[in-house]
């Protein structure tokens, strides 16, 4: 299947002094993915929680930086599904330059969680099967 895309300019408030953006402003670039990824599929946050009855907390977030962003850069995020466990769906992102040089990548784990008690449940078989259309398995090296 295929990863889904976004594309975002770094801006003023994603760099620090010298100009070259901060490490944690990758996050704003992997929350843009993810949550225009869960809109295509069908799932926007805004309605997904009363839709589903669950909550999808970040649990783990995992980032590999390679090479730094600069200001206005435009950069390229892609994310696709990794991993649908019992109760957690592994994404998995990389951020390109236009050119294609990787910036960063690595791994975001999102749980289901009951809405009324907090506590884990099975992925709903309805999101497993809207998020399929992004799902990418890893090859091994």
């Amino acid at each position: 299947m295929n990863a889904f895309r976004v594309r975002e300019h770094v801006r003023w408030s994603d760099v620090d002094v010298s100009g070259l953006i901060r490490w944690d402003a990758y996050t704003r670039f992997v929350e843009l993915a993810e949550t225009e990824m869960f809109r295509a599929s069908g799932f926007p946050y805004a309605t997904l929680w009363q839709a589903l009855d669950i909550w999808l907390p970040r649990v783990q977030f995992h980032i590999d930086l390679r090479t730094p962003a600069r200001l206005d850069e435009e950069l390229e995020t892609t994310i696709s599904v990794g991993r649908i466990g019992r109760s957690s769906i592994q994404l998995d992102f990389t951020v390109r330059a236009a050119g294609g040089e990787v910036k960063a990548e690595g791994s975001l784990t999102i749980v289901a969680l009951s809405r009324a008690d907090g506590k884990a449940i099975p992925v709903p078989e309805r999101l497993a099967r809207a998020l399929d259309a992004y799902r990418v398995e890893r090859q091994s090296v």
